[in-house]
Parts: structure tokens; sequence; C-alpha cells
């Protein structure tokens, strides 16, 4: 690996035993995430195409899925170096390789296991390597479609073959000789915006820039936007129609190609500071703010304290921007569009979890092509708890349904032990350590599953339940 971070989770228990907040109090917290994990592999990916010595800084370098972009990177002729051993405040110095992957003639093999962002990204990054490149991973990634992708790969000038099974991974891209100019690449609705993001990034180093026009339902809007603007920061000519339906990058100088070296600060990750600010409403009184994430956020989880609100927390906003959720005496039930925010769908499953009555998440078909199939994952291990928990609802196929058992879950110091199985997935392991903070003798399977994008969350989380003061404090 180019970078060989401390073991931040060296020693948990397994499984992992969560304690409650106690009665009565409150959390008062300020926390940290560390680098966003979108904005890091993007900003990773463009720093190794990029001509000369780009800075990244607070990017999220000890995670795996970073960890298996930087190993790509390395594999694919760039230099990387670490300017700070601080874990708190890491920076890379990242060797770009001017738009042309070195790979040699026999081609290479990028082992990815389950990061989908790296293998999405890179296997479209594949159009501008001197030689054929194979993308691999474990056997979850074997089964996560990327023919989404694929198919359009042979409009930028590449030839793509499958190892094993039709659309997944294995798969083998080799470049032609000569890519093809001014492409202009039609997407029906894809399983996974990642997919439209990969192809935009490759804009500034194709002779004309690209073109993609985006037909059928728009996955994840707000992360095909995060793309742009931060791709519009690092200096590229970027498009888009007011639909998002039209979508344009190219150089920064027309009759050019490539980007030149940057100098970039990563935002912390909202995807994470989600299950901060959902603590908040989960834990009656208690304010909780990210430190770092404000209103101008590039990354469409910043919102989600919007939806805290409509379950009865007060949102307050200090002068740099920054949010403080405010928590009600219990949430309320709601009705929400994920489809802007899949990722942070199971955090507010399990704020839904302590509202009376019954909510409904839509929007989340995506959740079946994760790291898990989460929606099969999310009734599993809510129905541990006596939750009711409904897929394809009569009014929406498209929709997730949560009930809490009548009276509530039992939160009484002798409540049964639960296990929460989190089938390698960080984002389960996360949101179900949540239930934690209220009910009693709650235990997580594999806590350790978090290292793919949060590394020192259990730490964080630990700083988060030791933050709880009473009233009269």
């Amino acid at each position: 690996m180019p970078i060989s971070p401390a073991n931040p989770l060296q020693g948990l228990a397994d499984p992992l035993p969560l304690s409650p907040v106690p009665r009565g109090s409150r959390l008062e917290a300020t926390i940290r995430p560390p680098g966003s994990k979108s904005l890091t592999n993007r900003a990773l990916l463009l720093a190794g195409l990029a001509k000369g010595k780009s800075t990244l800084r607070s990017p999220l370098t000890d995670a795996d899925d970073a960890q298996r972009m930087l190993a790509a990177l390395t594999t694919l002729g760039c230099k990387v170096h670490a300017l700070t051993e601080d874990p708190t405040h890491p920076s890379l110095e990242i060797t770009g390789v001017d738009g042309r992957w070195r790979v040699p003639r026999a081609g290479v093999t990028l082992d990815l296991q389950n990061a989908g962002t790296a293998t999405r990204f890179l296997t479209a990054a594949s159009v501008l390597a001197s030689g054929p490149v194979t993308l691999d991973g474990n056997a979850r990634m074997r089964e996560r479609p990327i023919d989404d992708l694929a198919a359009v790969l042979p409009a930028l000038g590449a030839q793509v073959e499958y190892l094993a099974n039709h659309g997944c991974p294995p798969v083998t891209v080799t470049p032609r000789a000569r890519a093809l100019r001014h492409p202009a690449i039609e997407l029906p609705t894809t399983t996974s915006s990642q997919f439209i993001s990969a192809l935009l990034m490759l804009g500034p180093w194709l002779p004309e820039g690209i073109t993609v026009r985006l037909r059928g339902e728009i996955t994840s809007p707000p992360y095909i936007v995060m793309t742009l603007k931060l791709l519009s920061e690092l200096g590229a000519r970027t498009r888009m129609s007011e639909d998002l339906r039209v979508l344009r990058v190219g150089a920064p100088t027309a009759g050019t190609t490539g980007l030149p070296a940057f100098d970039y600060t990563v935002e912390p990750d909202a995807s994470g500071a989600t299950y901060f600010w959902a603590a908040a409403a989960i834990v009656p009184g208690s304010r909780v703010s990210i430190d770092g994430l404000t209103a101008a956020s590039l990354q469409g989880d910043a919102k989600f304290p919007e939806l805290l609100a409509r379950t009865g927390a007060k949102l307050v906003v200090d002068a740099r921007g920054q949010t403080t959720v405010v928590g009600p005496d219990a949430p309320r039930p709601i009705d929400a569009d994920m489809s802007d925010m899949p990722d942070a769908a199971m955090t507010l499953a399990a704020v839904c979890v302590f509202a009376p009555g019954r909510s409904v998440l839509r929007g989340i078909r995506t959740l079946r092509v994760k790291e898990t199939d989460r929606i099969a994952a999310i009734q599993n291990e809510l129905r541990k708890l006596g939750v009711r928990v409904e897929h394809d609802v009569p009014e929406d196929p498209d929709a997730l349904s949560i009930t809490p058992p009548e009276g509530g879950i039992d939160c009484t110091p002798d409540a049964p032990r639960v296990e929460f199985d989190t089938y390698d997935d960080h984002r389960m392991a996360m949101s179900m350590a949540l239930v934690g903070l209220r009910r009693p003798n709650c235990f997580i399977r594999d806590p350790g599953c978090v290292r793919k994008t949060y590394p020192t969350f259990w730490r964080d989380f630990d700083a988060l339940r030791a933050s709880a003061v009473t009233p009269h404090q």
C-alpha cells in the first residue's frame, strides 16, 4: 500500500457492546468526521491523471476504499507521497501521469475488493491507459453490476471483455490506438450515479471533451452535481442543463487536453456526519454539530439535517454556516424521498425506529446493489427489535415502510440481548450503532467493517457517548 495508517480498530470486541446514554441525559458534542470518501476518490483520480504534483489536504487516506484507489494509482504509474504523518490532518502529494496511465503491453490487474467507487471510476478511466487493464474484486464485487458503464466504453475507443459473469467484474478494458473525438454518450436510468461521474471525469483528457445525455430517471443527482462542481473548481470547463439532462466537460482551454496539478482540501464526510446529527434526533434535548461542514458543501448528504427537522429536530446555524441539530422530545414519523441521498437512508431508518407510527422512505432502489442488499439487511436487523419493515409498499414499489411496535421498542434495562449483523457493510454497522444510544443490550457484529470509509468511527462514537450530560450540569 502507498500509505500505511495506524489501525484504530485494533482490539475491538466482536461483537461490540454498546452503552446507552443514561436516562435523562443529553448529548453535547461537536464531531469532525474524516475527509469525504466521495470527494477523496474523485480528487485522487483527477490528481493521478493531472500533469505534475498535486497536493490533497485532509483526504480520507486510512479507509479501505481510499487505500484501494491509492494502490491502483501506484500500479498505473503515479507516485504517492505522504506530506505529514499526522493521521488527523493527512496530506498527500500525487505525481500524475499527464493523461496516460503507464500500463505495459501485457496489461495490469487491479484488485479493488469491494471498493465500488474506485471500481467504477477506474473502469471508465482505463480508456486512458497504454495497455489492457483488468478490474477485479471480492465475491460481492463480482455480483455488483457494471454493464451500464462498460456498455458505453467502446464509444470512447475501448474494447470491453467480461472474464466471468456478463455485466459484472472481473472485466478487462483494452484501449484502442486513438480515442474518438467529441464523444456524445447517451445513458438510460442507471443503477449508480457513479457511472455518470466516471464518464464526466474523462472529459478534460479527451480531445474535444465529453457530452453526456441522460434519459429516464436520473440516479442520485447531487453526486453528479458534486462531480461537476469539483471539476470546475480544479479548472475544467463544465456545463449542465437546468434539468441535468445534458452534461458537458472539457479541458480548461479549448483545443487543449488535461488538467494542471492542483492543491485541494477535502471536506469532512457528510455521509459520516449523518450518524452524529441523527444521534441528536434520537436522544432528547441533545445538541450535536459537525465541524467543517456548511451549507456551501459540495456533498448532497450535507442537507440531511433538513430531514431531521421534519422529524421535529431544531436546526441552529452559526455564523460560519455550520448546523447544530437539537433533538426533540421524540422524533415524529416521516415520509421522505431518499433518492438524492441514498447513503443516508439507513441513518434515517435508525431514527424512525424511535418515531411512533409508520415512516416511509422512498427512492431507495439503489440500496439493492450496494456493499450488501441493504433493503434486505434493514428488514432483517430491525425485525430483531420488533419493528415491522415492509418493502414494495402498495402505493410505491420503490419504498420501504418502518413501523415500531405499539408503545415503542423495548428500552428497559433488562431488554433482551440483540446482536446486529453488519453483512461486511460499514453503513449497516454505523446506523445500527445509533439504536444502542437508547436501547440497552445491543451489540454490533464485525465492528471492524467500518474500515471501508470511517476507520475512526468507534473512537468518534465513544466521544459522542462521553459527551452526555444531565440537565443540571
